[in-house]
């Protein structure tokens, strides 16, 4: 996966008179690829096969049903089948957690071989998106950190875009991340010791970028607690994290990205830190309510997501 990340011109060329400046970030998982449909539930299958566990293999309404009982915590979907059907008489009742562990790990093995054959096919109308945005000089950022499925897999879906458009395009992951710099404060050992030193750092070098505001915010995370946000899971923290350093490489403040997301967690996090964000439904959360975005659109194309209506999106946003 060599020079996945090109620094495209900052910037947007997209702003007609009257409207908003505007960068689009996208979440991997659920919008450049549905990867539950077609990567999560084969994998889990191949996973059984290489454990010779006959009796799982599981069909699209099974997995489909399992994954809404279990909120999508796929230890949790293994535990409630065996559950159902029965553990494997051979396996001690306390080595259960292993054995899940084991099959989860299987998991990840082949859904990463499965990705990286590219036999996890692009959305419909993805492409075709991605050239609007690009054609118009929109900053165009794909977000491959704390991908639910793992950066490998991420990037892996990346590649399949044409070599024209990953030129043009801006990847963010975890490294890019952790050099951010609300990464570095938020997330990197600087914000353990020598908070004053780091903190007066950090801030300087996003005044410097014109970043003010994120260094304020950082200073009073700082000021109240090291562990910055109690109520948030370390993986929110994280995804927050993403989204700043997105936007800090676009070059664009927080307000005028707009996150298209495939998961609950990109709406969570993007309101948190004022970011509009529209969620692209795919087979997982085709039925699912999203109170935190601007909407919830079926694919790509006209009717559903273009550059066009992101930007009416992003206006609707700056005027309320």
């Amino acid at each position: 996966m060599k020079n996945l990340r090109s620094m495209a011109s900052s910037g947007s060329e997209f702003s007609p008179q009257g409207t908003t400046k505007l960068a689009v970030l996208l979440e991997v998982e659920g919008v450049l690829a549905d990867v539950h449909k077609f990567g999560h539930r084969r994998s889990f299958n191949l996973a059984f096969q290489e454990f010779s566990l006959e009796c799982a293999n599981w069909s699209e309404p099974v997995y489909a049903d399992l994954l809404r009982r279990a909120g999508g915590v796929e230890e949790a979907m293994l535990q409630a089948f065996f559950d159902r059907i029965g553990w494997p008489s051979s396996l001690p009742t306390n080595e259960k957690d292993a054995f899940v562990r084991n099959i989860m790990k299987a998991k990840q093995r082949a859904l990463e071989k499965v990705a990286a054959s590219g036999e996890l096919p692009l959305r419909p109308g993805i492409s075709e998106f991605i050239d609007e945005v690009l054609q118009a000089g929109v900053p165009l950022i794909l977000l491959s950190a704390y991908n639910k499925s793992g950066e490998q897999v991420a990037r892996s879906l990346i590649a399949q875009l044409r070599q024209e458009q990953m030129e043009k395009i801006k990847i963010v992951g975890e490294a890019e991340v952790e050099s951010s710099a609300y990464g570095q404060v938020v997330l990197g050992a600087g914000a353990v010791a020598g908070l004053d030193e780091q903190l007066a750092l950090e801030a300087a070098k996003a005044v410097a970028a014109e970043k003010q505001r994120v260094a304020e915010e950082v200073a009073n995370m700082l000021a109240v607690s090291i562990e910055v946000d109690t109520n948030f899971t370390q993986t929110s923290r994280k995804m927050i994290a993403a989204l700043r350093a997105a936007a800090e490489i676009a070059e664009v403040d927080m307000d005028q990205c707009l996150l298209l997301a495939g998961t609950q967690s990109g709406p969570q996090a993007a309101s948190r830190i004022g970011m509009p964000c529209v969620v692209v439904r795919s087979s997982a959360t085709a039925r699912a309510e999203f109170p935190l975005a601007r909407a919830a659109l079926d694919g790509f194309g006209p009717g559903d997501v273009t550059l066009r209506r992101l930007q009416k999106f992003l206006d609707s946003n700056q005027r309320s």
